[in-house]
C-alpha cells in the first residue's frame, strides 16, 4: 500500500511539473518518451475510460488503482466510459 501512495505522489508530481512547464504527452511523445503508436491507433481510440482528473485507462489489463477504487466505492465503470 506504501509502494501505491508513493507511485500516486510521484505521478501528481509528474503532472504539476507538466503543467507549471507547459509541457503536454504530445509534447512527450515527440520527444521519445513513448513509444509511437501503430498506424492503424490513435491515442482518442485507445482511450475507454478517463475519470475528472484526466486519468485514462484503455481497457486492457488490470483495473488501475484510481478505477478500482471508484468500483470498491460503489461506482459503476461505465461511469467512466468515454
Amino acid at each position: 500500500m506504501h509502494a501505491l501512495r508513493e507511485r500516486e505522489e510521484a505521478i501528481l508530481w509528474i503532472r504539476m511539473q507538466m503543467a507549471r512547464f507547459g509541457i503536454h504527452l504530445e509534447n512527450l511523445q515527440e520527444a521519445g518518451c513513448f513509444r509511437p503508436l501503430l498506424d492503424n491507433q490513435s491515442s482518442a481510440a485507445a482511450i475507454l475510460y478517463r475519470d475528472a482528473q484526466g486519468q485514462t485507462w484503455d481497457g486492457r489489463g488490470d483495473l488501475p488503482s484510481w478505477l478500482q477504487r471508484a468500483v470498491n466505492a460503489g461506482q459503476s465503470i461505465e461511469h467512466f466510459r468515454i
